[in-house]
């Protein structure tokens, strides 16, 4: 019994060891009724739904893109992608703008999600809410089962104030579609010329997806 314990310590240790690269902070938003949590330091910015423009023989998940500022970004529907149902926006339904490396590129990408967490402070302004999360409150990613995630886009399970908060490897989940790179591709031969009709002449649409007026 006791070299079972010690096996069974040894293979705990070990698991969170593995998982120590994950300590960190998460910024933390919803789909449906579960949590989810991105790298803080891949998030650029949160912004209100806006008008997305959509882009022909395009994946359903790939809702479309904006125009942030004069930078085209595509739009990534996260529940479309994780296979859940559709569902209506509402006044808390935002796009989160995240940076990060896919293959050789860094890649800018919005990401649509019901709503991101908040909490309210002393002066009860709601806030983002940002997880600071340690190795010890991180465990391997358990088999969901029938859920709808692939949990090949989830780094771990983080427990935080009584919750479970799927750390998600947004990398991965950008990559994780074969032919995004042809999409990507499509997306900036054809957005220009969408924008251009909506809004009136723009410019020319590089390679970064700027606007080079």
């Amino acid at each position: 019994m006791s070299q079972e314990v010690a096996a069974t310590s040894a293979t705990a240790h070990a698991d969170q060891g593995a998982l120590a690269h994950l300590a960190g902070k998460y910024m933390t938003f919803k789909l449906a009724d579960e949590n989810y949590g991105l790298e803080i330091l891949k998030v650029r910015e949160i912004i209100g739904l806006m008008d997305i423009t959509r882009v022909p023989r395009t994946q359903e998940f790939i809702r479309g893109v904006i125009n942030l500022r004069g930078k085209v970004i595509p739009v990534v529907d996260l529940r479309l992608k994780f296979g859940m149902p559709a569902a209506e926006a509402t006044d808390q339904t935002v796009i989160i703008v995240v940076q990060c490396q896919v293959a050789d590129r860094l890649l800018t990408m919005g990401l649509l999600v019901d709503q991101v967490l908040t909490w309210t402070g002393q002066e009860s302004a709601y806030h983002l809410e940002v997880l600071s999360i340690d190795a010890a409150d991180i465990e391997a990613t358990p088999s969901l089962g029938d859920s709808s995630v692939d949990t090949s886009f989830i780094l771990g399970v983080g427990k935080t104030n009584d919750r479970v908060v799927f750390l998600l490897d947004i990398g991965k989940v950008l990559a994780a579609e074969r032919s995004l790179e042809a999409v990507l591709q499509r997306i900036v031969e054809v957005a220009c010329r969408l924008l251009q009709a909506r809004y009136g002449a723009l410019g020319t649409l590089n390679a970064a997806g700027t606007l080079d007026r």
